[in-house]
C-alpha cells in the first residue's frame, strides 16, 4: 500500500471515530460510512492541491 493511501486510511479512521464519539454515527454504522469518508478524504487531497502561499504584504 502506498504511503499516501496509509495516510488517507488513518485520517478517514480518525474522522469516523470522532463521528462515533459525538454520536453522528453508531459503531454499527462504521462499515457503511467509512468508505464514503475515505473517498471524501482521498478526493479532497488529490483533487485540491494546496494553495500557493504568498508572502505577507509587509515582507521585504
Amino acid at each position: 500500500m502506498a504511503k499516501a493511501e496509509d495516510k488517507y486510511l488513518q485520517v478517514a479512521k480518525e474522522i469516523a471515530v470522532k463521528f462515533i464519539e459525538v454520536g453522528r454515527i453508531s459503531p454499527a454504522g462504521f462499515g457503511d460510512v467509512f468508505n464514503e469518508i475515505y473517498r471524501g478524504v482521498k478526493d479532497a487531497v488529490e483533487n485540491n492541491p494546496p494553495a500557493r502561499r504568498r508572502p505577507p504584504d509587509n515582507a521585504e
